[in-house]
């Protein structure tokens, strides 16, 4: 089993919105805070009711921000990916007991949250597989697993932000100059579209 190189705090604060109740001259609305933890990572999920909002079924991602923090020695270690996302019905995210094909350790769709590091070598991007930690081990990945992020109700359209904390130095590279490139999936195998951070410099 792949092991998540980052450590990742997975953080999504999700807007669902739900359908107007056209009986009530008042649109009802609800916020709701649930915390998750899988694996390595968090989720934080932030829900509420507001007008209806439609979207494609395929997931959508935009790059937003990527912040970048320093260590106690000044050197830049950590950052935060942060990203905007749509998902029209709703069939975002993976529960524990999701793990019978094609979901299944080792299948391309165990993991559904994508993310291909790359640096700047000599000029010329260069997709960079960082090798196990000792022998034996497994290569290590930036990928993970959402959790199951689908709405109650009617309406499941999903929409949010999802912001992901990464080790950014690699400690078997000179190179400071890196990016990544990042998708997302649901659970009927819909890759969302491929989006790149900005180049991001790195004080080592």
């Amino acid at each position: 089993m792949p092991k998540i190189w980052s450590r990742s705090l997975f953080r999504c604060a999700l807007k669902r919105f739900s359908e107007k109740d056209i009986s009530l001259s008042v649109m009802n609305r609800c916020a709701t805070n649930v915390l998750f933890t899988f694996l390595a990572a968090c989720v934080l999920v932030s829900s509420s009711c507001s007008d209806k909002a439609e979207f494609p079924a395929t997931p959508f991602i935009q790059f937003t921000k990527f912040e970048q923090l320093k260590s106690v020695d000044g050197k830049d270690s950590v950052g935060i990916l942060k990203l905007y996302f749509t998902d029209g019905d709703g069939d975002m995210g993976l529960g524990a007991a999701d793990t019978l094909a094609p979901f299944n350790k080792g299948s391309l769709y165990y993991y559904n949250f994508f993310i291909t590091y790359f640096e700047k070598q000599n000029g010329v991007w260069t997709k960079v597989v960082l090798p196990p930690p000792f022998p034996g081990a497994d290569t290590l990945t930036n990928n993970s697993r959402i959790p199951n992020l689908t709405p109650t109700g009617q309406n499941k359209s999903l929409e949010g932000e999802i912001s992901m904390q990464l080790f950014t130095n690699n400690p078997f590279s000179t190179f400071d100059t890196i990016r990544y490139d990042v998708r997302i999936c649901d659970r009927e195998l819909n890759m969302s579209n491929l989006v790149q951070t900005s180049e991001i410099i790195l004080e080592k």
